[in-house]
């Protein structure tokens, strides 16, 4: 019983639909930094910044896009972990050459910070290409 029980959760994690109304949000007001389920990362990164990062998080693996387009300057991704396949939800906005990003869990009340490594492996990229 205990086996089916984890075998469910683990099916429920991966399976569960993604509603973009509730993860394709961006916070007006954001403070760079880590939370338990997430991160916050602002950059200076030129007008063409989120066109140049969407490329590099369309590279990563098990990472893709949920909604919004660089043409609408914001867009927002989902990225699963590789064993258990649970996501994560990382929303890009480009203001003014200042790109913002606010990556978040969805499941558990911590991510052991797997979310502020992905944003800053995504910016080191970001920057070693210009």
């Amino acid at each position: 019983m205990v086996v089916l029980l984890a075998l469910g959760a683990m099916a429920y994690v991966r399976l569960a639909p993604s509603d973009p109304a509730r993860w394709h949000r961006m916070p007006d007001n954001l403070s760079e930094g880590d939370f338990s389920q997430g991160a916050v990362r602002v950059v200076d990164a030129g007008e063409d910044g989120l066109a140049r990062l969407d490329r590099i998080i369309r590279d990563t693996a098990r990472s893709e896009p949920l909604a919004g387009s660089v043409e609408q300057g914001i867009i927002t991704y989902i990225s699963r972990s590789r064993i258990f396949g649970f996501p994560d939800y990382t929303t890009l906005r480009q203001r003014d050459g200042r790109l913002e990003l606010y990556a978040r869990a969805r499941f558990g009340k911590s991510d052991l910070g797997v979310n502020a490594a992905r944003l800053d492996r995504w910016l080191e990229a970001l920057a070693q290409r210009g």
